[in-house]
């Protein structure tokens, strides 16, 4: 996917053919000077060494990476230099038309090197009038500034006749005009403006093609000495170069004399501008886009190669995700707290809203760490993938569990529910409805750590994952992001895709050199899945859940799952739709392991991540025809209850209670049911 940047050190073997006759005449004058100065044939020495200068990569100039949100719109752009390339056709003619009389009267006459130029130079050098313009042609400025950029500061005369010869070969690759247009978008008009289009936004802050012929003449007179004639620090000498554009202008027919004197009689009036911001509209996001770039190109690339990146951030989602996000961590009045909210569309793995924080760019320790992609623990929300990987062995929801408390799993692991409930002999639907961790430390016993670590993978979890059974209960540190790729695997029946924020990337000259191509994997049975996406809908329905229930008001099937840790410092939500799947963290911004409070109390999912992710989805989801998840075409065939052995449950529990492919969600919703005093 590399981009060709330009090479400054490869060699082109030349010789000395083809030279146009007023070109010939100037190159011809330069050999003469050398010749005097007895270099002979030191002269053909200096261009045998030439870099390419034939690719028309050679004369690019570092150009930004832009980057745009799903409906192209720009939110960002990443440079070392500010500069916006532009067409001849959007820049305003005064400008190209003072450029030619200012820098290079006879452009559209010479071929490249003017000896009228270099004569008109040396006598003014010898008189001390100055004035009437340098002896280099504005090609031969293009080549100093582009593919002999490293040696534009040799006063040299090897320097100027390696100049010379390649502005004569360009001028036979390309026209006048194209000659022009790089030109204007490549010199310096001072205060990191390069190019005319980012020196009209930084002084004028308006686009190339609307300057006035007044704004014209002092954009064309900066790049003489962009210091000396700073119109922010030097108005007068500003205005002084100015009027010496306009008078050339006149002198050369391109104004007339009403246009020169009005022009004259104009004050300097600057209404100075910004170009987009490198952090851009979605800074979060866009620092993560560019964290992908950097795995496939350079810094120098991303900075300066004129990349245009689309992505898959939806602006309408977006703002909803940050509203809803901004509404509850604004109430909590703590400004300890932060929430992340990633959002995916189900069918493409398109990330459709990031939110990495409330904070961006405040000096508050760790306020620029994007949250979404940050890892945290993820408490009972993780307890989904065990579920995931005891139906994928062959366990059936229906199995029951003792889910009292406290608990002993083996030798060391004392476990007990949140707040020490009692929930009796339940169902394993039933147990995650009400997030029983006794419950969970049996089941993960039972199977093993290293099913739910092989399921994890499978899924899109590439956190490392630690090989204890306490990792049942959201011990091991994940990513937001990397809980919305599990829970959508999840909602898609078992079919896994990559989260995906680029969809496309074009270089400089437009080509494609990347495109996101669909590939989506079914990790697992598509019926287990679907088994493990009801029990999760029945966790909305009557369980942990129910905030969300009680808020949605959207006619769509959603299920999910809550995650408190220990300390109260990270408050989960993991939901999906049929449409999309969305992560919500709320918790300390700084990442520590302390209670997160909200209005004066310690969080809960019930006050913030339950009513984050609702108010989002009601926002996206608003008016949306409804829509169902898809549906297995077999379904799943589990063991015998009473072939398993947990810990901590009397196996008179399940003898005799056989499911091989009867799971219902409706069926076992309740089935056992505890005394429904539960909590998260």
């Amino acid at each position: 996917m590399g981009i060709r940047t330009r090479r400054a050190h490869k060699h082109s073997r030349t010789h000395i053919v083809g030279f146009g006759l007023a070109g010939a005449v100037g190159f011809v004058a330069l050999l003469i000077v050398a010749a005097c100065l007895s270099m002979g044939g030191v002269v053909f020495g200096w261009l045998e060494d030439l870099p390419d200068y034939t690719s028309a990569d050679s004369y690019a100039v570092a150009e930004p990476t832009r980057i745009y949100d799903a409906s192209g719109n720009e939110i960002a752009t990443y440079y070392l230099q500010q500069r916006r390339s532009v067409d001849l056709d959007q820049v305003s003619p005064y400008v190209l038309k003072g450029t030619v009389d200012t820098e290079d009267k006879r452009f559209y006459q010479h071929s490249g090197v003017d000896p009228q130029g270099i004569l008109r130079a040396v006598v003014g050098q010898i008189t001390g009038k100055s004035g009437q313009g340098g002896g280099s042609s504005i090609t031969q400025q293009l080549v100093r500034n582009t593919i002999l950029s490293d040696e534009q500061f040799e006063m040299s005369l090897k320097r100027k006749v390696r100049e010379a010869y390649i502005a004569i070969q360009m001028e036979k690759m390309y026209t006048k005009d194209q000659i022009l247009n790089m030109y204007v978008n490549t010199i310096y008009y001072g205060n990191s403006a390069y190019g005319i289009e980012a020196a009209s936004i930084t002084y004028f802050n308006k686009h190339a093609s609307e300057l006035t012929l007044a704004e014209a003449a002092t954009l064309v007179g900066l790049p003489n000495s962009p210091t000396i004639y700073d119109p922010f620090r030097n108005p007068e000498n500003c205005v002084s170069r100015r009027n010496l554009v306009l008078d050339r202008m006149l002198e050369a027919g391109d104004i007339t004399q009403e246009e020169h004197d009005a022009a004259q009689a104009e004050e300097l009036v600057l209404n100075p501008g910004e170009l987009t911001e490198a952090s851009g509209s979605y800074p979060f996001f866009t620092d993560y886009v560019r964290e992908l770039l950097l795995e496939n190109f350079s810094s120098d690339t991303i900075m300066q190669g004129g990349l245009k990146v689309y992505t898959t951030l939806d602006p309408d989602y977006q703002a909803a995700a940050e509203a809803a996000a901004d509404k509850y961590v604004s109430a909590a009045g703590n400004d300890d707290v932060s929430a992340a909210l990633v959002c995916i569309d189900n069918s493409t793995g398109y990330i459709k809203a990031m939110v990495g924080g409330q904070h961006y760019g405040t000096d508050l320790e760790g306020a620029q760490v994007n949250l979404a992609t940050s890892k945290f623990q993820a408490g009972s929300s993780f307890k989904t993938f065990t579920l995931l990987a005891a139906l994928n062995e062959g366990m059936s929801p229906t199995v029951i569990l003792n889910c009292n408390s406290p608990m002993k799993i083996g030798s060391t692991w004392n476990v007990q529910n949140i707040d020490n409930h009692q929930y009796g002999y339940i169902t394993l639907d039933r147990a995650t409805q009400v997030s029983s961790n006794t419950g969970y430390a049996q089941l993960i016993d039972t199977i093993g750590v290293d099913k739910l670590i092989t399921m994890c993978k499978l899924v899109g979890i590439d956190s490392t994952i630690d090989p204890y059974g306490t990792a049942t209960l959201g011990t091991s540190s994940v990513s937001p992001l990397e809980m919305a790729e599990g829970y959508s695997t999840i909602a898609n029946n078992g079919e896994h895709r990559d989260t995906v924020a680029i969809v496309k990337i074009e270089n400089r000259n437009g080509s494609v050199i990347y495109k996101h191509e669909d590939a989506p994997e079914q990790v697992v049975d598509s019926a287990v899945a679907q088994d493990t996406r009801e029990v999760l809908e029945n966790v909305v329905s009557y369980g942990t859940g129910s905030t969300v229930l009680s808020m949605l008001n959207i006619n769509q099937p959603v299920g999910g799952k809550t995650g408190t840790t220990e300390s109260y410092d990270n408050l989960w939500f993991c939901g999906f739709s049929p449409q999309v799947t969305t992560v919500v963290r709320f918790g300390r911004r700084d990442g520590t392991n302390k209670t997160a409070y909200y209005q004066g109390s310690h969080a809960t999912t019930s006050n913030t991540a339950q009513p984050i992710w609702a108010t989002f989805m009601n926002s996206i989801l608003a008016g949306k025809k409804r829509e169902e998840f898809p549906q297995a075409d077999h379904t799943a065939s589990y063991k015998s209850n009473s072939s398993w052995t947990f810990a901590e449950t009397s196996s008179s529990y399940n003898n005799g209670y056989y499911s091989s492919s009867s799971y219902s969600n409706s069926n076992y919703s309740n089935s056992n049911s505890d005394n429904g005093d539960y909590s998260e």
